[in-house]
């Protein structure tokens, strides 16, 4: 293969603050489904290291390489993209990077161009941008087993001969070929520990573009990636019979959105049910260990903290972890099998109306778990204002925390009685109808934000569908382990940092060492100071203490009712609860409250991830003003017709 020679740069990294010293940093790039990440992870395994580039959503995921040399090597897996427009944050996020314009981060040393060798005519269009930066560059032709099974034929020496670079075939989901990429790796790692810089790479010619068209001929993209397959001798092979069979059924105009409603009750079922064992388990794990360590722990103030507080804070936490680790399982088979890419072409037909994208259908499918993991997997909407409308409207979806909350209710005040004979009474319709209440907001207001703050010409949605793969185990489960990192960290901080707020307002202040009776505590009294606010709704202090208990997570109303109402164990099936609601809440009341929590955006995790993923507080702050104001005003109404 044809060795690559560049010349160090004095302007490297200019404008930043990139450290001058360190391990070498190679740029990971691709086009999307090239098998980039799966490279990734096979090259760092669980050395990854997941942040936000400054001043945008775009994740930075950095992963530490060691070979058989000794010698580190800081990988950057930047987001996939097919060109430099910079017309999304991932393609202005992989400009900058490669431009050494990010903070904090220097400039590449080497870069590893991988692209899905069945698909060379599109993905081979990053070649000239990358080439026009001038670092050692190894290209790696990745799905080399199915361009080889289709009988496809390529000469990857004459392609890299074409282009100047190194070449090599790979199949990252089994490993094939990923010893010749740490090879690479290896020598700019050596490179850098002997001169300092990734100077040189071996002999050549002092720029390594001998023989290159110039920078005018390689603006001309297309003609120049088809010059360089035609001296390679590349055939594609062509879409698998499989493939084309499968596409017959799940692109059919009727039995495609068929079979894509079927996956997406699955998936719904999935997060909606499976996850309850998991999530009884970390509920009856948390609160085991908690009395278990406040047997060993002598009465006092500080107990309660820890374990009222802090131990409770980390198990409302935790308890979220079963619905986000089997939403991006889900979501990780779906994507990297090929399906996601033809189930957001099927939703885009019905989505398009209310000025979404078809890849908003899946996140907000599953905010009927939990917004927190429906605001996560948004990042599949790579148009910035479908996403963050996608966002937006996410919580108004009715997630599972409220059903506590329905079920206390609905159980109290509306009396079951059929409706269509046997199959559905009023207490279900009653459910079915909050659900309805949810939806029609969220289609409102995603309609009313596409025409207003969000306005802008409809986002063209073109996408090239891979062909059909097994999706690699090894990459579900990294991607799994990663999103658990994320969310711990960047969740659990805000709402362990409120439940301990709850927690204090509720234990002082303190009369001769003991926690005061709740209505004069310090959050029973914020209460009353909001009772004023709520009367009109039908509310009093009582539910106004629950209101902003609330706001560490929804179903704890439940609980901090009962405190107040002195029944212990209550939850929302207790019979003592329901009758205390039905003394101090009327008909209008109870109906208020319901339509409340339909609209209220009373969850603060669901906030900070809103915060952390608009890397600012101006949107969250927004939807819960403009949730809030909603929910005031339907409560208002419901109370004062019924």
């Amino acid at each position: 293969m044809p060795p690559v020679a560049t010349p160090a740069r004095a302007d490297r990294g200019a404008g930043t603050d990139a450290p001058a010293s360190g391990p070498p940093v190679v740029a990971l790039i691709g086009p999307p489904n090239s098998g980039k990440t799966t490279l990734f992870n096979r090259l760092t395994g669980l050395r990854q290291r997941v942040a936000n580039y400054p001043g945008v959503t775009v994740e930075k995921h950095v992963g530490r390489a060691r070979f058989a040399s000794g010698l580190d090597l800081d990988i950057v897996d930047l987001p996939g993209v097919s060109g430099f427009s910079a017309r999304s944050p991932d393609e202005r996020v992989t400009r900058d990077v490669l431009d050494g314009r990010i903070e904090g981060l220097r400039e590449p040393d080497a870069i590893v161009l991988i692209v899905d060798a069945v698909r060379l005519e599109t993905q081979l269009m990053l070649v000239g941008p990358v080439l026009e930066r001038e670092r050692p560059t190894l290209l790696v032709l990745n799905m080399a087993d199915e361009l080889e099974a289709g009988d496809g034929t390529l000469d990857d020496e004459a392609l890299a001969a074409a282009f100047g670079v190194e070449a090599v075939r790979t199949d990252a989901r089994t490993g094939r070929g990923v010893e010749a990429v740490a090879d690479f790796l290896d020598r700019v790692a050596a490179r850098s520990a002997t001169a300092g810089t990734a100077a040189t790479s071996g002999s050549g010619s002092p720029s390594g573009r001998a023989g290159l068209p110039t920078m005018d001929a390689l603006s001309r993209r297309r003609e120049v990636v088809q010059n360089a397959l035609a001296a390679a001798k590349y055939r594609s092979a062509g879409p698998p019979k499989l493939t084309q069979r499968l596409d017959a059924l799940f692109l059919h105009r009727i039995a495609g959105p068929a079979v894509f409603l079927v996956l997406a009750v699955l998936v719904f079922q999935a997060i909606f049910t499976w996850a309850t064992p998991v999530m009884d388990g970390v509920e009856l794990g948390i609160a085991s260990s908690g009395e278990w360590l406040a047997a060993r722990l002598p009465a006092s103030w500080f107990r309660d903290l820890l374990i009222d507080g802090v131990w409770a804070g980390v198990g409302s936490v935790l308890v979220f972890l079963p619905q986000i680790l089997i939403l991006f399982l889900f979501l990780g088979i779906l994507e990297d099998s090929g399906y996601m890419a033809r189930a957001a072409v099927i939703a885009d037909r019905t989505m398009l109306r209310v000025g979404l994208q078809g890849r908003a259908f899946l996140p907000l499918l599953s905010a009927y778990a939990c917004a927190v993991p429906a605001i996560l997997s948004s990042r599949t909407v790579e148009n910035e204002r479908d996403r963050m409308a996608t966002m937006f409207i996410a919580p108004f979806m009715t997630c599972s925390a409220r059903l506590p909350v329905y079920a206390l209710l609905i159980a109290a005040f509306i009396p079951e009685r059929p409706l269509l004979g046997p199959f559905v009474g009023t207490r279900a319709a009653t459910m079915l109808g909050l659900y309805a209440l949810g939806l029609a907001a969220a289609i409102g207001t995603a309609f009313l934000l596409r025409r207003t703050f969000l306005r802008g010409k409809p986002a063209g949605f073109v996408m090239e569908l891979p062909p059909y793969r097994i999706p690699s185990l090894r990459t579900v489960a990294l991607r799994l382990l990663d999103r658990s990192r994320i969310f711990i960290r960047r969740v659990g901080k805000i709402i362990l940092a409120v439940t301990v707020v709850l927690w204090v307002l509720a234990q002082f202040p303190r009369v001769d060492g003991a926690p005061p009776p709740v209505d004069e505590s310090a959050l029973g009294r914020m209460g009353q100071v909001i009772e004023p606010a709520i009367e009109p709704l039908g509310f009093d202090w009582r539910i106004g203490v629950g209101l902003v208990s609330s706001l560490a997570a929804r179903e704890v109303i439940v609980g901090t009712l009962g405190t107040i109402y002195g029944i212990e164990d209550s939850d929302e099936t207790s019979l003592e609860l329901r009758a205390a609601l039905q003394r101090d809440l009327d008909f209008g009341g109870a109906i208020a409250l319901l339509v409340f929590f339909v609209f209220a955006l009373q969850c603060m995790s669901t906030v900070a991830m809103m915060r952390r993923e608009t890397a600012g507080w101006k949107w969250p702050l927004a939807q819960f003003a403009y949730m809030l104001a909603l929910a005031y005003a339907g409560a208002l109404a419901a109370n004062q017709l019924l």
